[in-house]
């Protein structure tokens, strides 16, 4: 379990400078306009776009296996919108670490679906949330805090200084963190009713995974990792909608848990847990994280790349 971090004096030394110019320049940024934020954010998606070339090519790749017969003109307004959500993200990244609940409240849109968790734990159970590696995941899980607050499984920074910053920041509306590899830790979490923020949608490798469809993508390697925790006695396993309109208001809704899950049949279970993924992803695609290399584990282990 993390609770918040505290700051330590070696911080402060040179291997750190270039961090702490970073956070300075993020910091300052969250406390302009929130619409003159979302505009450098976008302005830095299209540099994104341009430059970073071999992120763009993987959002391509990504969204034409997923899409096959979307037009390629539309595939390709897909990938510029998505790069400019992308530098979005960085600049939602301040937001939710820095701003006061008061300006936090003004970009609040809805929360839909809260009984859905309130159900689950006056039963006496906690939440496994299922939920999407959307672009604003920073500010949707602050959001998500100020309604119900939630635990973290996430994966601690390499750098120290940013795992202060991230921890603290994530924790500003939300109760604890959880390592990625604390299995025992997540699991006490759901016994004790606490709703738990899970992230099944990347690719994980071959170890514990099946190949299940994802949109047109009838083989996507996709993790039983979600399984061993929904199997538990003390859990139910819902799921987290979450995107942001053209006016900059966040819209969050908890779908109902999934009934007669995991049903024992790992190849079914998993493709639930995609369809879910994709009921989510429906809302804003171009929100979506499409820079992962979503299908780089493939069954035939010595089929080429999609993504050379």
């Amino acid at each position: 379990m993390v609770s918040r971090s505290p700051f330590k004096l070696s911080f402060l030394g040179p291997r750190y400078w270039l961090t702490w110019l970073g956070v300075f320049f993020l910091y300052l940024i969250s406390w302009l306009p929130h619409k003159l934020q979302l505009l450098m954010g976008k302005t830095l998606g299209r540099l994104i776009h341009r430059f970073m070339k071999r992120r763009r090519h993987i959002a391509e790749v990504n969204i034409k296996l997923c899409f096959p017969t979307m037009p390629k003109q539309q595939q390709r307004e897909l990938v510029l919108k998505n790069m400019e959500n992308t530098g979005i993200a960085m600049i939602e990244t301040g937001m939710a670490w820095w701003w006061p609940t008061w300006r936090i409240n003004k970009v609040f849109g809805s929360v839909k679906g809260i009984e859905h968790l309130t159900e689950i734990q006056r039963a006496g159970k906690g939440v496994l949330l299922l939920v999407p590696h959307i672009l604003h995941l920073e500010m949707a899980s602050r959001i998500m805090g100020l309604r119900c607050q939630g635990i973290g499984f996430y994966r601690p920074h390499n750098n120290p200084l940013m795992e202060y910053f991230t921890t603290n920041g994530r924790l500003r509306s939300n109760e604890y963190l959880i390592g990625k590899r604390d299995v025992k830790g997540l699991l006490a979490a759901l016994k004790n009713t606490k709703v738990c923020y899970y992230l099944p949608d990347q690719d994980y490798g071959r170890k514990r995974c099946e190949f299940a469809p994802f949109y047109a993508v009838n083989d996507a390697a996709t993790t039983t990792g979600t399984l061993m925790f929904a199997a538990s006695k003390h859990c139910e396993t819902a799921s987290l909608i979450s995107r942001r309109d053209e006016q900059g208001q966040y819209h969050l809704e908890i779908l109902p848990a999934l009934e007669d899950f995991p049903s024992g049949d790992n190849l079914a279970d998993v493709t639930r847990v995609n369809q879910r993924i994709e009921q989510a992803v429906n809302a804003a695609p171009e929100q979506y994280m499409w820079l992962h290399r979503r299908f780089k584990t493939r069954p035939d282990e010595h089929a080429p790349s999609y993504y050379k």
